[in-house]
């Protein structure tokens, strides 16, 4: 069941977040459907602009469609992820989309609210719901580019005008997470003592965690075994998102992770089989254990077993 992005919100605000996770074809979306099911998890299904395009649009939601009828029993919203004004457009219009993130943060303070203002005024006719993204983080994901220099935190007293401004449903806030698996060195990591400060500025605003890969070191490793080259990969500790959420971090977006899964499972499979040819065989193994990563991560999320609770909510 398609639902919106606002009641899943509702149901988790300070008490689990709800992992949004980026797909891009067949395999990841059976495996993320099976994972939160076995997991019992609402989920969010994110489309950036690279996946729109990647093959059609149409495709992918298409695939979407088709896994909501496989598995009735899913409650899931879908988020466009990082649009520009151009693609929230697109999607809002085509009726698809619980949500839409437009992404002018690389702009000045007054541009970002004059984007996201029309954003938000076309979403909301529509009864879409609009994620922003205020402050800047560091990384690299598809058009998204921006170095360690540049890369700032959101301003407490800022995002309280910029909500106040725009009407955004949700605000994406730098505190310390950068997209990409090289997320972290030295002594850097999340800022809580922001996050805090946002939560007390807005209340009740449902904040966003981006680039929250955890990056796991077992996966990176046998990634390198295989004949990976992955040096210095680095992620959030997963074990802090519990304490996220009941600042208000209400959805937490997960993307690097799962590119760490289908790479560590393609390169081991041809490397013990390497007279294999066929693409099913792998993608049987993949989808596996994509569900077993998202079945996983909905733990640490805290969203894990709250599929019955949410589905009386909803109905």
């Amino acid at each position: 069941m398609i639902v919106t992005t606002k009641k899943l919100f509702e149901a988790a605000y300070g008490k689990y977040a709800i992992g949004a996770y980026n797909i891009n074809n067949l395999e990841q979306t059976m495996g993320l459907f099976r994972g939160n099911l076995e997991s019992k998890a609402p989920f969010i299904i994110q489309i950036s602009k690279g996946a729109r395009s990647y093959t059609h649009k149409l495709m992918l939601e298409g695939l979407i469609l088709s896994a909501e009828k496989v598995f009735p029993e899913a409650i899931f919203a879908v988020h466009l992820d990082h649009g520009d004004e151009e693609t929230c457009y697109d999607c809002i219009n085509s009726g698809f989309y619980s949500s839409v993130m437009i992404d002018a943060s690389h702009e000045s303070f007054e541009k970002n609210v004059e984007i996201t203002k029309r954003v938000v005024d076309a979403a909301h006719a529509k009864g879409l719901v609009v994620e922003a993204e205020l402050g800047q983080l560091g990384g690299v994901e598809e058009h998204v580019k921006v170095d360690e220099a540049n890369a700032k935190l959101t301003d407490p007293r800022q995002a309280k005008e910029f909500v106040k401004l725009t009407g955004v449903d949700s605000l994406a806030c730098a505190i310390g997470t950068s997209h990409g698996a090289f997320k972290f060195s030295g002594s850097q990591g999340l800022h809580f003592d922001v996050l805090a400060e946002i939560q007390k500025q807005i209340p009740g605003v449902p904040l966003v965690m981006h680039g929250s890969s955890s990056v796991p070191q077992e996966e990176v490793a046998r990634i390198n075994a295989a004949g990976g080259e992955l040096k210095g990969a680095k992620g959030v500790d997963a074990g802090q998102f519990k304490r996220a959420a009941e600042l208000g971090v209400t959805k937490i977006n997960i993307d690097t992770d799962g590119r760490l899964v289908w790479t560590r499972v393609h390169r081991e499979f041809f490397r013990d089989k390497p007279s294999e040819f066929d693409l099913r065989p792998i993608g049987k193994v993949f989808m596996a254990e994509y569900a077993k990563f998202i079945a996983d991560k909905n733990e640490k999320l805290g969203s894990a077993g709250h599929l019955d609770e949410l589905r009386k909510l909803v109905s």
